[in-house]
This record gives C-alpha cells, structure tokens and sequence, in this order.
C-alpha cells in the first residue's frame, strides 16, 4: 500500500505521515531533488517556506528511501506494493493520474483553517529563529500554494479519496483521531464485496426521482448481480418529481399516508425486476436504507436469505422482527470512512 499526502502549507501532512511510520509500520518514501511551487516574495521567505521534515519518535529525521524521479519511486512501491509506504512528493497532476491507476495507491490530503496554518508556520519560524510572516503575507502565500494555475496543490487534494481536516492542536488527540480511521484498511483500496454491492446500491439511488428521499437497491446470488431497483412512480405515470405523487409532493412525514404514495420502492423494483424464480434462497438484498414493512413481507416471501442496509428507517425494529420471523438474515453495513473526515480538535497547539 502506498498513502500519497498532500495539503497546504501547516495542514498536518507531515504529521500524519510521522503517525503512520512510528505506529502503522509505513516507510517513507521521497525525492532527493523536491519539486516545489515557487510561492514566496524572496529568499528569505523560500527558506521558511521550506518543508519541515518527518521525525521518528526520537525527534531525528527519519529514514526513508530516496529516488531520483517519481517514475523511479513508482516503479519501486509497483514492485513492493505489498508492503507500507508513504510519500509527500507527488507535485503534478500528470504524475497522480499514473499513480491513482495503481490498486494500491490512496491519495489522503490534510487541511486545517488557514488561521491555525498561520500559527503553527509561526511557530516553526520561532523555532528556526526566523521572523514569521504577518497572517496577510501567509495568505499570499497560501493562495499561490492552492490555486496557482495549472500547478496548485487544490489540484491534487480534490482528487483525494480521504480529505482530513485538522483542526486539533493536540498530537495525542490527532493521533488517537487518525488510528481510529485506520487508514491502512484495504477496502479502501479494493472494496469487499458487502463494499462493492452497497455501492451499487447507492449509484441506483442516483436514479431516483422521488420527492421524498433517493433509496437504491441491489439483489445479488452467488456474488453475481440479478436485478437493481430504485424509487419511483411506475412506469407510463408522471416520475414522481414532475408531481406524479401527490403524496410525495406534499412533504408528508415518514410514514405517514403510505397507502396514497404512488411511488415504487427501490426493493419493489428489483424483486419486480428479478421475479422469484431468479431470486432463489441465497440471494441477497443490498439497499440504502432498512427496508419499512411493506418491502419487509415481499422479502419474506420470495425467499431472500439475507438483507444488508446501511441506513436506518422509522420502523427498523417492526422489519427486524418480521425477517427474523422468516429466518432471513438482518446486518447494517458501514464502510471505511472517506471523503471529508473531521478530525478531532483542542485547545492547546502547535502541529506542522
């Protein structure tokens, strides 16, 4: 596996990279000539922009390979690619596409608020003896880090699979944050098949056009997809957001006036689509949320052995009751977090 961090100026990224070599067993990874953007005003300020270093537990720079080029480094974590590895050196767009196309690579990207970034490059000048910018001059700076055209580092942590913000100030709080998260789980590079399935699920809800929520379901045997489904008014009727359900369209609460509601259910619409002869026993049934009771009685009665949700409903307890009586199989599934992750924060400070 091998973790690419990327951020602005003081987000973290070094300490999260610092985190993961002295307690997730990673090995750094490096250039031996940086390419950096040119953002500062003048020498001066080129020598306190430079990048702090990793640190083992000990404070002293820590090990790590070094490579002329990233096509040598990518070449390397190709050929070692089971082993951990992270890296800070990935500047260009053109060099992160070659390294997303590789099944082991996570692009993680660190952020924090711009005034704590400020205080902690204040900090690490202090401790360099070196005159820390005003907060105006280090907005300058930071802009040009982000959004240079082309070249800004806002390039690459939009396409990060994990975004941490870090607004903590305390490295015992981080730390404990960024163990939780776990980021070195494989099913964030490949996902498992309960992953994978839900996911399809998901991108069935995309479908939906009902006023009320999006739901999306999957109907899988033997690891092989049989039907999708997703909610919606029936066929040859308005969808239901043109107003093809009045119900829907009054913004009615969960639950209430169901016998009105002209719209499908995303289960209904794969059984219908499946049809029981395709279902089986063994089948599966993925769906975004816990199917409400009238979806719950079809289940039952096709013969679905399992149904794996991964959001709660109104009436999660009455299904539950009503598949245990079947001795069909009920599981709530959470996948590895990603996207925009919060990290947690403190009132005492000083992280790069």
């Amino acid at each position: 596996m091998l973790i690419g961090l990327c951020g602005g100026i003081c987000s973290g990224k070094h300490t999260i990279a610092e985190y993961l070599i002295q307690h997730e067993g990673f090995q750094l990874l490096g250039l031996k000539n940086r390419i950096s953007l040119s953002i500062a005003d003048g020498p001066e300020d080129d020598l306190r922009l430079q990048a702090s270093e990793v640190t083992d537990g000990d404070g002293n720079q820590s090990p790590h390979l070094s490579f002329n080029n990233l096509d040598e480094l990518l070449d390397f974590a190709t050929k070692e690619w089971q082993g951990l590895w992270v890296t800070m050196d990935i500047w260009e767009v053109a060099a992160l596409d070659r390294f997303l196309l590789r099944p082991f690579f996570l692009l993680v990207s660190v952020d924090a608020p711009v005034s704590l970034r400020w205080k902690r490059f204040a900090e690490r000048c202090r401790k360099r003896q070196l005159a820390p910018p005003d907060l105006e001059k280090f907005v300058l700076w930071n802009d040009r880090n982000l959004y240079e055209k082309n070249i800004g580092r806002a390039y690459l942590t939009d396409r990060a699979q994990v975004r941490l913000f870090n607004s903590s100030s305390s490295l015992e709080e981080l730390y404990a944050s960024v163990k939780t998260l776990n980021l070195a789980d494989e099913q964030r590079l490949r996902p498992s098949w309960d992953q994978y399935f839900m996911q399809l699920a998901s991108l069935a809800a995309l479908r939906s056009n009902c006023m009320k929520r999006r739901v999306g379901c999957v109907l899988v045997r033997d690891r092989r997809v049989i039907s999708t489904g997703y909610n919606g008014t029936p066929r040859h009727l308005k969808n239901c957001n043109e107003g093809g359900c009045p119900r829907c369209n009054r913004g009615e609460g969960g639950g209430v006036g169901l016998s009105t509601c002209l719209c499908l259910h995303a289960e209904e619409n794969a059984l219908l689509e499946a049809g029981r002869e395709r279902i089986r026993e063994g089948a599966i049934l993925y769906c975004d949320t816990c199917p409400c009771l009238t979806c719950t009685v079809k289940i039952a009665q096709v013969g679905i052995s399992e149904v794996v949700y991964s959001q709660g409903y109104n009436m999660d307890q009455q299904s539950a009751t009503i598949l245990e009586a079947a001795g069909i199989r009920l599981r709530q599934f959470s996948p590895p977090r990603n996207g925009l992750i919060y990290l947690e924060a403190s009132q005492t400070m000083a992280l790069r």
